[in-house]
């Protein structure tokens, strides 16, 4: 039986810290003259990065691959102090694209250091994204990523613990891990509200509304992408078999046989382009059947950082790339 009806989660996609991570690469590329070079993927999807080297960003993996007195945009998944200051002693000119969602918690961080607290993060070790909040707080804060570890994690001071979370982890499974910080450290100090950054948690939502009614999920996304990762673990935690991909070209005809209804999703940092090469795929395939899954509205924009606003108003330009 060939497909029959597509579902389109919403929200999917861009969020509004990767937009304003793309848009902040596109207007440095106008404002300076060149080279601009970004420090890691600005954000973390093959399409994104490939598209705009193709408009003249030059990507580069440590501040050593950056001539001095040059301009480096820090990408939207945050660095630590010590790079910022690295890109000082340098005379490098930083626009700085790290998402104000990963800044929020950054400045926990800071702040429960500076109140001596031991702090545990729960995230990926080695995720760009953590090894920059870690950088903001190191003597003090511990990495666990699992409810196991987090059974056997010791502490300096166990009446004065704080949590802090990587943005882009999966809701049901953070929850278990703090549940059970909670039941070891019952006075845990925890952030006034979620670091689970609102589109993780949003699309998480929407993709188990698909998963109540599709067998196959795909999610459109980048291996390394965190986000895009957990919306398929979600997916398959409610029962979806579900497969991670960049693009059509890695669609496997073999896992749609039988599959009358499938659901498709993209990841944060997933364009919306690469959603609708999916969708007319399907449609070549004489897929007509097609419905939006809306599990919650999303209107959030966040302003560019104020010295990219500075800089353009300099130069006269009044709007967004």
């Amino acid at each position: 039986m060939p497909v029959k009806k597509l579902l389109l989660a919403k929200p999917r996609g861009f969020c509004a810290g990767v937009d304003r991570a793309i848009d902040v690469v596109n207007l440095a590329l106008t404002l300076y003259p060149g080279p601009i070079y970004v420090r890691k993927e600005i954000v973390h999807n093959v399409h994104v990065v490939k598209d705009l080297r193709a408009k003249g960003a030059i990507f580069v993996d440590e501040l050593d691959e950056v001539p001095d007195a040059a301009t480096v945009i820090f990408s939207a998944h945050g660095v630590s102090p010590e790079v910022r200051t690295r890109a000082a002693v340098r005379g490098l000119k930083v626009i700085d694209a790290t998402c104000p969602l990963v800044t929020k918690v950054h400045h926990e961080a800071v702040r429960f250091a500076r109140e001596g607290r031991p702090i545990i993060l729960v995230g990926h070790e080695g995720h760009d994204e953590v090894v920059g909040t870690m950088g903001h707080a190191p003597a003090h804060i511990q990495l666990i990523g699992s409810a196991r570890e987090a059974e056997a994690l010791q502490v300096p001071d166990p009446e004065r613990v704080a949590v802090i979370t990587q943005t882009t982890l999966s809701l049901d499974d953070t929850s278990a891990v703090v549940d059970v910080l909670r039941s070891r450290f019952p006075g845990i100090e925890a952030p006034a509200r979620d670091d689970i950054c609102y589109a993780t948690q949003n699309r998480q939502l929407a993709v188990k509304a698909l998963a109540e009614r599709a067998r196959v999920i795909l999610v459109i996304g980048s291996k390394n992408s965190s986000n895009s990762n957990r919306l398929a673990e979600v997916a398959q935690a409610a029962g979806a078999q579900a497969y991670l991909i960049d693009d059509i070209s890695q669609i496997d005809p073999a896992w749609l046989e039988g599959v009358a209804c499938l659901g498709i999703t993209a990841g944060a940092s997933a364009p919306e382009y690469l959603v609708e090469e999916v969708v007319q795929y399907f449609r070549g395939q004489g897929v007509i059947d097609i419905e939006e899954v809306e599990a919650i509205s999303e209107e959030v924009n966040f302003a560019l950082p104020p010295e990219l606003v500075r800089d353009r108003d300099a130069q006269g330009g009044t709007s967004r790339p």
